[in-house]
């Protein structure tokens, strides 16, 4: 090998040859690897993906506004609650009354119904409306009826109270004739008391004891709903008759008869009624008909003058001397109804404490 040729081969021997093959490292086989088993361009080795700018201004705008939620619910919660359903009242229907309550429903805010919102500032914008508010037990075989029977008397029972206390035209003034076709025609001291009331109203034949009427000419329901709270019960009462007693709080939104009236006051009553449905074998009596046994009733805002047959709601001014006496919550169902008068401890008429 001449020695120009070796020279060479031992400077290359050194500093390799800048063409010849080199080893992968072991980065680039990992690299390689990668890429045989996820075809497509890699991501950069130890960097990241910026966020779309987008995204991040839409979690951004949503942080602002949650922070000035918060902020307002601070300074002024009530407002702020009634808008959005924090720390104000709860609007969902109340579950049906299946017992008794063992307290008083909560305050509600101090606001003035209107002739939309004829329920606002009151328990019952919770209650449900007419009968659907009267809760009815499931039916079970008692004394001489069969679990049939029961159901049909209980049914029969609701029948009563909505003719009594929920049709349009009774609350009119007009007379009652269906809800009295339900009660027994034999017995005469009922009757009694029916003719008296209607005729001479008193202290003692008062038809408001039953019945919930409004002069027509004085004074006009506000829309087409009655709130109601209440439910029925029943047992075995005397000579194997089936006993029913209803416990309902009748709520009336009410205005002046007058054109343009838009003052909306509300009429309370709570009514307490017992029914014996009889054995015919052992009681005279007619299909379909009940028995008096007792009858009670609490009311506010409904008159506190003498008897008159109608209910009688104070406006403006006149509320402020219509009701003396003690103070009563209207919509408290958790004590029992004691008296048969406006009072139900036969005192005179009460001011209510909310309406």
């Amino acid at each position: 090998m001449p020695d120009e040729e070796w020279d060479r081969f031992l400077r290359e021997s050194v500093t390799g040859v800048a063409d010849a093959p080199r080893e992968p490292s072991a980065r680039a086989r990992e690299v390689a690897g990668r890429l045989r088993e996820q075809p497509g361009r890699p991501e950069a080795w130890r960097t990241h993906t910026l966020p779309r700018r987008g995204r991040r201004k839409g979690w951004y705008v949503v942080g602002l506004v949650a922070s000035a939620v918060l902020l307002a619910v601070a300074l002024a919660p009530s407002q702020v609650g009634g808008l959005v359903g924090i720390g104000g009242s709860d609007a969902r229907p109340l579950a049906a009354e299946t017992g008794n309550p063992d307290q008083a429903p909560p305050a509600e805010p101090a606001l003035r119904p209107t002739l939309d919102e004829p329920f606002k500032g009151s328990p019952a914008a919770r209650w449900a409306s007419g009968s659907a508010g009267i809760t009815v037990p499931v039916a079970k075989a008692t004394g001489w009826m069969s679990a049939g029977q029961v159901g049909r008397a209980l049914e029969q029972s609701r029948a009563f109270l909505v003719s009594s206390s929920l049709d349009r035209e009774v609350l009119r003034g007009v007379r009652p004739d269906k809800a009295i076709t339900l009660i027994n025609p034999h017995q005469q001291d009922t009757q009694a008391y029916l003719k008296a009331s209607f005729r001479t109203p008193s202290e003692e034949n008062d038809p408001l004891l039953l019945f919930s009427r409004f002069r027509a000419s004085e004074v006009r329901l506000v829309g087409d709903v009655v709130k109601t709270r209440g439910r029925l019960t029943y047992g075995e009462g005397k000579r194997g008759a089936l006993q029913v007693t209803a416990d309902v709080t009748f709520v009336y939104p009410v205005t002046r008869a007058a054109a343009g009236s838009d003052e909306v006051v509300r009429t309370i009553v709570r009514r307490e009624v017992v029914m014996s449905w009889d054995n015919p074998a052992k009681v005279i009596t007619e299909p379909g008909t009940f028995s008096l046994v007792s009858y009670k009733l609490d009311m506010t805002n409904g008159g506190c003058g003498g008897p008159t047959g109608f209910l009688t709601p104070a406006f403006g001014q006149d509320r402020d001397t219509a009701e003396v006496g003690g103070e009563v919550d209207p919509y408290d169902r958790s004590t029992p109804l004691k008296g048969s008068g406006q009072g139900a401890d036969d005192d005179g008429c009460r001011t209510a404490t909310r309406s």
